[in-house]
């Protein structure tokens, strides 16, 4: 096999960015909010609509994610929209959706 070719996943900073991302996504709750917003841009009140739980525990989990870097946000009038701002993270959600959300 062509060695020259394969990507390589050796730099630290890569391998430090994935595993404090997969640490962040590893709580059920945050990976249920990331599965909610997918591509979409979602007000907080709707998350917590679509996530069951109150308003307080989603905002401490989206403070996590916005930490993390893994959810941007944006403010209109009175309402708050969270989306994922990382397409990496993106693609990691939809191979999850694929592999562990699909019904047979």
């Amino acid at each position: 096999m062509d060695t020259l070719n394969k990507p390589t996943i050796y730099d630290d900073n890569d391998i430090n960015r994935a595993a404090r991302c997969i640490k962040a996504m590893s709580h059920p709750l945050r990976l249920k909010i990331l599965c909610v917003l997918g591509t979409n841009s979602v007000s907080v009140q709707d998350i917590v609509e679509q996530v069951g739980t109150s308003q307080s525990n989603i905002s401490q989990h989206l403070a996590i994610l916005r930490e993390k870097n893994i959810l941007g946000s944006k403010k209109e009038a009175n309402r708050v929209y969270y989306y994922i701002d990382d397409n990496r993270m993106l693609q990691l959600i939809n191979m999850m959706r694929d592999v562990f959300c699909s019904r047979l």
